[in-house]
């Protein structure tokens, strides 16, 4: 078993850690969106800087690519350990996922905020659960234009759904592993909080202040 988790651990990393942002920055427009805006990899930046298109592109595959994972997780999981649930494969493979696209080794370990692929993730494992927390996201982001606000109402709010609205075996990783994407999602967006409470945090649509990390 232990093998088997370090397989999928890997390979879920591995996916996960595909810069999609940077790539198609810069493939289509030839830039490093690294030195463009807030300098973040993920979709916020990519629309930020004025790539409509390829910011939609960026939160459509990155979230594919923590489906993905946890789709091969799964699968790895049934053929590598089937007498272990598959809600823990799952749980490694959405775990890994989520840090491989935060910390991917290819960007000396610089990555996103872990928003898309985390939902990818959790639409993936826990379907009903994940879209009643991205509601939130958008009711949070209608209300009050603060994307990141909204990104962490939302991440908070996953677990407490998935307590309510999973049924069938619940193994202790795979809610760990709730807790803990939730939890790097948050601690990930440590800058934004800081500059909520100090009011000086950016909305959607408002130009990004200097250096900040959207």
């Amino acid at each position: 078993m232990l093998l088997a988790s370090l397989l999928i651990a890997a390979a879920s990393y591995l996916l996960g850690s595909i810069p999609t942002g940077f790539l198609l920055v810069r493939i289509f427009r030839h830039q490093d969106i690294r030195s463009v805006g807030s300098g973040n990899i993920g979709a916020t930046n990519v629309l930020r800087s004025g790539g409509k298109g390829l910011g939609a592109a960026t939160f459509l595959i990155d979230m594919l690519k923590g489906c993905s994972a946890v789709w091969l997780g799964a699968l790895l999981g049934a053929m590598l350990m089937p007498a272990t649930p598959v809600r823990t494969a799952q749980a490694i493979a959405a775990l890994c996922a989520v840090l491989g696209h935060m910390f991917p080794v290819w960007l000396r370990f610089r990555g996103g905020k872990g928003v898309a692929t985390g939902f990818g993730v959790f639409l993936a494992a826990t379907p009903a659960a994940a879209l009643a927390a991205i509601s939130v996201f958008f009711l949070v982001l209608l209300l009050s234009r603060y994307v990141s606000l909204a990104s962490i109402l939302g991440s908070a709010s996953f677990p407490v759904f998935a307590r309510l609205l999973v049924s069938g075996p619940r193994p202790a990783v795979f809610i760990a592993a709730q807790f803990a994407v939730a939890l790097l999602i948050i601690a990930k967006h440590h800058q934004n909080i800081r500059r909520l409470l100090a009011g000086t945090e950016s909305r959607l649509g408002a130009p990004p202040r200097k250096a900040e990390s959207a």
